[in-house]
This record gives C-alpha cells, sequence and structure tokens, in this order.
C-alpha cells in the first residue's frame, strides 16, 4: 500500500466501524487498510489515506458524514455567556445509524442542559452517574430505541463525546447543548469569546501507549512540500466507555457541515464595539443607550479555526457583583435552592509598590518542540511557523531578563533536553550562549511529552532568594492532561506556572488548569495573533511582586452566612480579574440590604485592601446561569481533590455526582442522557457508526532547502507520525536570523543593557557609519551614544510595540543612570537630530 502525504492540512481522519446488535464496538482494532465483508458485520472503511482528495469520513460509496449543520445562539449578559448550540443530523444510509461527534468545549464552562428532537417529539436529557447513563444508552439503542448521550472526557474536561444513536433510515434529529461560561478579560479590557472549533489529536506519552503493531507503509515524498504531521489510527475501543480523547477525528479538507453564529450583547454599560477574526455582520444596536445589540457570524464561515469574539464595554474594568435568586421549587439550604452571588474584582496594586519590577527571580523557559510547531501561525502576510515566532519569542525574553538573576530553557518532544544542566546566573557569556542555542533550535523533537520535562523540573532544589517562575509554551495536544495538571498543582508551593496555547486547537484544560494550579495566568495566540506581546505581559506579571496572606472577610446582614463555593484565591496580579463565588444562606432579619466582601493581602512587606459593597436584590433573567458556573466551580475543585494522594475517592465522587445531578450540570462522573422510548424495533444485524470529524488545520511553512526522509512507520501510539522535513540552514549567533529590525536592535543588546556602536547597529538605524560618528557628543563615550540613539529609535519608531520592548529599554535607562553622564540632554538633543525625531528627555525615563 502506497501512501502520499496530504497537500495542505492535516491528518484528520474519520472511520466508520460495524457494530453488533449489543451496540458495543468489536475488538480487537482494525489496521488501516480496506477490509472485506465479515462474517456477521457489516463491510468496513476507514482512513484511506491514499485517497486524499477524499480524506475525512466516508462509506464505501463516498457518503458524507450524517451531521448536515451547527447553529449557535449566544446571549451575553455582562462577562457571562450563555451559548446553544443546535446540531442537525441525518441518517441517509439504508439501515440503522449511531453517529459519533467528539467535540471541544472551554474547560471553564458548565454544559448544562441537553435536549433531542426527532421528528415532533422533543426529549429533554437528564443527568445521571456516567457508567449508568452509559448502560442506559447501550441498551436502548440495543433495543432500537433512538437515545442521546453527552458525556465529558475522562482524560481532559475540554473535550466531550455526542452519540446519537439508532437513527433509522432516512430519520432525521436535531440535538441541542447549552453551557454557561465567564468571559475572559484581555490586556486591551476586551472580554474573550471563543467557540471552540479546533481539536488537535493529543499525543499519548510512550508508557501509556499499546504495544506497536508491526504494519510499515513507504512514504513517498517526491514532488510534495507539506507532510501530514499526525492522524489517528483506531483506538482501542470498549463501547461507550472507551476514551474520548482517542477518538478525535477530524477532515483534512475541512468539515463537510455548516455553522451560523449569532450573538446578543446586553451590558450595564456601553457596547463600544465588536471585533473578531472571523467576518462579521455589521454590529446592530437595539437601543438608543447601546447597552444591548446584535452580530453575526457573516455567511460561509469554514469551520476550520476557533471563532472568537471580542466585546468591549464602557468602563469594564471596574468591580461587579450579581445576586441570583434560588430556584423556587429547589429545597432551601441548598446550592439551587439559595440565592448565590458572583463577585468580579479587579485590584488595584498601589503605584508605590509597582514602581519597581523585581529583579531576582529563577526563570525557567519550557518550549514544545515536537513537529506539530512547524505548523504556520497563520496564513497571508507575515506569515511564520510556530517554532519561528517561538524562536523569536525566547530572544526578547533573554534580552529582557534582569541582571542578577537565574534562567534555564527547556526543549520537550517525545523527549526533553535543557540548554543548561541547571539554572544559570544570567550573565553576558550565559546569554549569548542561550540565544546561540535559541537560533539553531528546530521543532524536531517527535511528540508532545510535557510530563517528564517538568517532572525533572521539580525535582531540582529551588535557588535561595531566586522565586521560580516557568514559562511554558505548547500547541498543548496531550491525552494525560489531569495528570499534568496534578503535577503542577503538587509542585505550586515552589513556583509560578505562566502557560501559553499556541495555535488552533491548544487545549484550554491543558493551558487554563496549569496556570490556575500554578498560580500564574494563561494566555492564548491564535490567528494572527503575534506571540511576543502577550509572552511580555506574562513576563510583567512574574516580575511584579508576589502577593501572600491572600484573605476574605464576608459581611451580610443578621440571620444570614455566606459561604465560600469557588477555590481559595492564591494568586492576585495587579488589574487581573478575580472571580468569587459564595451561597447566601438564611433570610435578613433587619432592614440593611447589603452585603460586602473585602479581600486582605500583604504586597511587599505592605499590607493591601480591596472591599466592595454589593445589593442583595437578585438580579433578573439571569436563568439561573450563575448558580451554574458555581455548581461547576465547586465540582472542578472537589474532582482536583480526588487526584490528592490519601483521598476519600468514593465520597469525593458521591459529592461531585449529587451536585451535578442537583444543579443540573455536566462533571467527570456524570453524563446526559436521552432516550426516545418506543421509537423503533430490536436492532438486527450490526449498527453501523460513524465519528463526524471536528475542523482542523495543520499548515506546514515551504522552505527553499528542504529533504524528507523517505519513510513513515505507523505505530499504536494512537498517531500517524511522519518524519519532519530537514531543513538545510546556517546558524549561529547572528543579527541577519532576525527579519524584523525591532528584534534586530534587542539582538545587539548586551546583558547589561547597553548597545555597542558597531556596524549592525548603524544598519538599524539605516545610517551610515560616517554620519553617526559626526554627530557624536563631545566627551560622551560610544557605548553611552549607541544606547541613547536606542533609546530614541524605539520611542520614536515602535511604540506601537512598547509592550515587546519596554523591559530592554528599562535595562538600558538603568545603565545609562549608572554611567553618570554629565552631557546627557545634549545627547538626547543630537541623537534627535540624527534620527529625525521629537523624542523628550523625560520620555525616555532619563
Amino acid at each position: 500500500m502506497h501512501i502520499k502525504p496530504i497537500d495542505l492540512v492535516t491528518g484528520w481522519t474519520g472511520l466508520i466501524r460495524a457494530l453488533p446488535a449489543t451496540g458495543r464496538l468489536f475488538s480487537p482494532p482494525l489496521p488501516i487498510k480496506t477490509f472485506e465483508k465479515k462474517s456477521g458485520h457489516a463491510h468496513v472503511v476507514v482512513l484511506l489515506l491514499n485517497k486524499m482528495m477524499n480524506c475525512g469520513l466516508l462509506t464505501e460509496k463516498n457518503v458524507p458524514v450524517p451531521l448536515k449543520s451547527i447553529e449557535v445562539d449566544l446571549q451575553v449578559k455582562g462577562h457571562v455567556a450563555t451559548v446553544s448550540s443546535t446540531l442537525q443530523y441525518v441518517n441517509e444510509e439504508e439501515r440503522p445509524l449511531e453517529a459519533v461527534f467528539v467535540f471541544p468545549m472551554p474547560a471553564e464552562a458548565a454544559l448544562c442542559h441537553f435536549r433531542a428532537k426527532v421528528a415532533d417529539k422533543e426529549i429533554v436529557a437528564k443527568v445521571q452517574e456516567k457508567e449508568k447513563a452509559r448502560e442506559e444508552y447501550d441498551d436502548a439503542i440495543a433495543s432500537g430505541d433512538q437515545a442521546f448521550l453527552l458525556e465529558e472526557s475522562d482524560e481532559s474536561t475540554d473535550v466531550f463525546r455526542l452519540s446519537v444513536g439508532s437513527l433509522p433510515p432516512a430519520q432525521s434529529a436535531a440535538v441541542t447543548f447549552v453551557y454557561v461560561t465567564e468571559l475572559s478579560v484581555q490586556a486591551d479590557h476586551a472580554l474573550r469569546f471563543c467557540l471552540p472549533a479546533v481539536l488537535n489529536p493529543r499525543y499519548t506519552p510512550p508508557d501509556k501507549l499499546d504495544p506497536p503493531c508491526t504494519s510499515d507503509f513507504p512514504l513517498s515524498t517526491e514532488g510534495y512540500k507539506r507532510c501530514v504531521t499526525r492522524a489517528l489510527p483506531l483506538p482501542k475501543d470498549t463501547g461507550t466507555g472507551g476514551g474520548i480523547v482517542s477518538e478525535i477525528t477530524s477532515s483534512p479538507a475541512g468539515v463537510p457541515y455548516s455553522l451560523s453564529l449569532t450573538a446578543h450583547v446586553s451590558s450595564p454599560n456601553p457596547i463600544t464595539k465588536v471585533e473578531s477574526k472571523c467576518r462579521l455582520e455589521p454590529l446592530m444596536f437595539l437601543n438608543a443607550d447601546h447597552t444591548s445589540a446584535k452580530v453575526s457570524l457573516s455567511a460561509g464561515h469554514m469551520f476550520d479555526r476557533d471563532v472568537e469574539l471580542f466585546l468591549y464595554y464602557q468602563n469594564a474594568h471596574q468591580p461587579t457583583a450579581i445576586v441570583e435568586a434560588g430556584e423556587p421549587t429547589a429545597q432551601p439550604g441548598t446550592l439551587m435552592g439559595d440565592p448565590v452571588v458572583m463577585i468580579s474584582l479587579y485590584p488595584e496594586f498601589p503605584s508605590a509598590l509597582m514602581s519597581s519590577v523585581t529583579s531576582c527571580g529563577e526563570f525557567v523557559f519550557i518550549m514544545d518542540r515536537s513537529a506539530s510547531m512547524r505548523r504556520l501561525m497563520h496564513r497571508g502576510e507575515d506569515e511564520q511557523m510556530r517554532i519561528e515566532s517561538a524562536r523569536d519569542t525566547l530572544l526578547l525574553l533573554l534580552k529582557s531578563l534582569p541582571l542578577g538573576c537565574y534562567f534555564n530553557i527547556y526543549g520537550f518532544g517525545s523527549q526533553y533536553e535543557s540548554f543548561f544542566p541547571k539554572s544559570v546566573e544570567y550573565t553576558q557569556e550565559t546569554m549569548d550562549q542561550a540565544v546561540k542555542r535559541v537560533q539553531e533550535m528546530e521543532a524536531d523533537m517527535g511528540g508532545t511529552e510535557i510530563l517528564q520535562p517538568l517532572k525533572h523540573i521539580y525535582s531540582q532544589q529551588c535557588i535561595p532568594n531566586q522565586p521560580r517562575q516557568v514559562f511554558m509554551f505548547t500547541d498543548g495536544q496531550v491525552r494525560n492532561t489531569k495528570e499534568v495538571i496534578s503535577l503542577v498543582r503538587n509542585n505550586a508551593e515552589s513556583h509560578r506556572c505562566f502557560s501559553f496555547g499556541i495555535g488552533e486547537g491548544a487545549s484550554t484544560a491543558l493551558i487554563t488548569g496549569m496556570a490556575q494550579e500554578g498560580g500564574g495566568h494563561a494566555q492564548f495566540i491564535t490567528g494572527t495573533d503575534r506571540m511576543q506581546p502577550k509572552v511580555m505581559q506574562s513576563l510583567l506579571c512574574a516580575l511584579q511582586p508576589v502577593v501572600v496572606d491572600v484573605g476574605e472577610v464576608w459581611s451580610v446582614p443578621v440571620g444570614m452566612s455566606a459561604t465560600r463555593l469557588s477555590p481559595p484565591i492564591n494568586t492576585i496580579f495587579q488589574g487581573q480579574r478575580v472571580l468569587i463565588y459564595a451561597q447566601l444562606k438564611g433570610e435578613s432579619q433587619s432592614s440593611d440590604s447589603e452585603g460586602r466582601v473585602t479581600v486582605t493581602y500583604r504586597l511587599a512587606g505592605q499590607d493591601v485592601t480591596n472591599t466592595l459593597s454589593y445589593s442583595l436584590k437578585p438580579a433578573e433573567n439571569t436563568g439561573l446561569s450563575i448558580h451554574r458556573l458555581a455548581a461547576r466551580s465547586l465540582i472542578r475543585s472537589l474532582e482536583q481533590d480526588e487526584q490528592n494522594e490519601g483521598a476519600e475517592k468514593e465520597a469525593l465522587k458521591a459529592r461531585v455526582v449529587e451536585l451535578s445531578v442537583q444543579a443540573g450540570v455536566s462533571s467527570s462522573h456524570s453524563a446526559f442522557i436521552a432516550v426516545h422510548k418506543g421509537s423503533g424495533e430490536a436492532v438486527k444485524g450490526p449498527l453501523l457508526r460513524k465519528r463526524v470529524p471536528t475542523g482542523g488545520m495543520c499548515l506546514m511553512k515551504e522552505t527553499k532547502k528542504m529533504s524528507f526522509f523517505s519513510g513513515c512507520h505507523f505505530q499504536r501510539s494512537y498517531y500517524y507520525e511522519c518524519p519532519e522535513p530537514q531543513i538545510e540552514e546556517d546558524s549561529g549567533g547572528s543579527v541577519e536570523a532576525f527579519k524584523t529590525p525591532l528584534l534586530q536592535l534587542i539582538f545587539l543588546q548586551k546583558a547589561s543593557g547597553c548597545w555597542e556602536m558597531d556596524g549592525a547597529l548603524v544598519e538599524v538605524f539605516e545610517k551610515t557609519e560616517v554620519e553617526v560618528v559626526k554627530q557624536t557628543p563631545a566627551q560622551v563615550e560610544k557605548g553611552v551614544w549607541a544606547t541613547v540613539l536606542a533609546l530614541i529609535w524605539l520611542h520614536g519608531f515602535k511604540m506601537d510595540a512598547q509592550v515587546e520592548w519596554q523591559f530592554v529599554a528599562m535595562k538600558a535607562v538603568t545603565w545609562i543612570r549608572n554611567q553618570k553622564v554629565v552631557s546627557l540632554s545634549e545627547s538626547v538633543r543630537a541623537g534627535n537630530d540624527l534620527l529625525g525625531c521629537q523624542v523628550k528627555e523625560e520620555d525616555l525615563g532619563l
């Protein structure tokens, strides 16, 4: 069998399985090839990689998948979103069908409603303990009844599987699921909504794999410039209880179903604008004060990337509180029967404490060097591979570190390596060594094994008086998400973890989970986002003084009490939102209609207090969304407690199931089940099973000097790994390696913060050496003159990128001050004349 690499996108695959009458998958799993009819089973066709133009979910008759369309209704109230998605299925086969759709969902979302409509009958799902729900589903489809099962992956909280069972021939079904989620706050104060569309295959560590099979297929690469990076072979299934993440499938030619999305946005403050990286219809305001608006996704959207909306409100950066009344039919004293309050705080640190940043710390940068990092960040102008953007980012980080700190850089894939045996002091020599190694970095280390490098880092002793700060960069494709997060949580007292999800499909559960458990914060770099600004925002947080001794005091009227539902606050950053949920028990015995919460902490040795007073009057038309988010928060805390050694796992599981059923939200131990009783006859013969591909995207960069290996090995690792193109590049510490003048200037800076006057620096200024020497002020050293010019150039030409070079400039200013320059004002005037700028001395920080 001869397999060619696909010409454009990644190896998202589909498969078709035949089931016996029990509704369970037969075993063992089948290798990738075309099978002839087997006794007791229907003709089975799985991924045909040698027919790349038709790659995806196909039967032997090239029949498309049964999912026809997805319709999304988004309701945003302030910074809480309710998302309703309706999936339309049609069985175009000649026999009963089971459709399976594995899809992503924001890790912070609370799935709270699921219903199915078949013909004119609507069935609302109920939440049950997961194994019980699976058994009911299997029994239903074996009996010929129509059944629907929606469950969270055991491996990762951001992956769900929807099973639509026993659809008769020519029958259609519409399934609707609803979830609520908090909108994250961006650096420019926008609120970000993301509808995940891309679900990347998840890497499985070698110690979790089944024994390899012996199937080897040759890979011809003649005439091809792009290569399949990953595709999934058939997983080892055990019916509906099989691993969900291992079932991820996708279509390299795009998904064969359509997407429509309409958003209704309301806010107490006026809405100023709504932006997206996708094409939108014009924003329509629904009232005169612009507090209500509607916007839709333009027709023809290709579901090959996440759909992001950025909402901008006036005065959005303000503390708020929302009190939501309990469910009238629920028992008072229970979570759903009592009011719940959601507090949003934006702590502001005293300016005196924020005027300077720390000059110490151990900075550990962990960079994903797996094959998927060869994908493009985006198509079009200024396109870069992910690994290229990562190299630029590491250069910026290295140049921004303060003298006196310690650092190390790790690269990981199927294995890992570090630049130094242990973290080293930041000096000119160690910085030069690291910069040279960064320029040589390639995405050449195979899979994505995050756990082992983290274990190695945590096993090393911390450096006294040098707080450890870990920066993790990955495209977030692992199957052992919970294991990784548990490791970070168990070492939270020894470090802070800042995580970065690169590209479409990065796991929100992994990226946000690592940051939350590690006391840092998460950033996602998608579409045309540039990695450098977001990483430097995180570095600013890492250099802020560490907040300690965080506490809170709740004040409510006599007769009432407040019970915290969200986990304790362990991290506070300047200006970033802190969310707190609490259950308000009892009834007020006074006329006081206000509550108050006070958050206290110590910062740089000083006590700081933030207080918010709020009305106890419940908000209107919230639809129990606050209760469900609070329940989700409490459930996630209990699930994390299960991972602890010595935990009473059965008791915690029972509590999780109880809360999940009571609140009607999903959990790792429960599932939504809906059965249409009496809707059909018992299945006779096989039930066709189809997996619906999720959107996936892998754009490999075309290079001029490229040679390919000639082999590609298929192993039972849940991946179809193709060798990466080998790039013949000149490496070494060269300024020409960086494409933009800004990066070239930063590359030339010394660890101390100064620049030396040389030809490369003069070229960045677009001047001749003669011009620069002629304008040099009298009695000013060359290093001072070069550093002043660099600062003027940054302020005069690169203010739009100030977040990227702010630490570089701070180091330069500190260096100049230490030189005690007498004629500094004259140097600034001469520099402005030379470069054609009008930058004031005080603007430079001098």
